[in-house]
């Protein structure tokens, strides 16, 4: 008994252009503390680069170095939670890695010098006439 069989084939291609955000990500703690960390840079660096660029005559040692420490975090923490909000996957692989932990203390260890350098040098000039703003500043980063 012999019969014949038909086969078929069809190729689909799909192009997608979405793009996949994983909001879940924000739902986590590590989520919310990355946002909460990304909000406060962008607040000092805002505050620190406002009083930078008004002192035009006197450029201070503490405020440059605070500026520099801040934006080079705040970006690497910006560039970390884009990187896990727009991967499914790297949010839950790099928190199992040694990376962030490295990245975490190397940022606690070189804001928290920065925040305490502008803090004692803000209390040292508090004729300063943006002494309110950069002390402010400086206690923010300490957060």
């Amino acid at each position: 008994m012999s019969h014949s069989v038909t086969i078929r084939t069809q190729t689909v291609t799909s192009s997608s252009s979405t793009i996949v955000v994983n909001t879940g990500y924000l739902k986590t703690w590590s989520g919310i503390l990355k946002l909460l960390q990304l909000a406060l840079g962008i607040v000092c660096i805002g505050i620190a680069g406002h009083e930078f660029s008004n002192n035009l005559v006197y450029r201070n040692t503490a405020e440059l170095f605070f500026l520099l420490i801040t934006t080079t975090f705040m970006i690497g923490t910006f560039i970390l939670l884009l990187s896990c909000l727009t991967s499914f996957s790297t949010a839950s692989i790099i928190s199992k890695t040694i990376y962030e932990l490295l990245y975490h203390s190397i940022a606690f260890g070189l804001v928290l010098a920065a925040s305490l350098t502008l803090l004692v040098h803000v209390n040292n000039y508090k004729r300063y006439n943006g002494y309110e703003l950069l002390l402010g500043a400086s206690v923010c980063t300490m957060l």
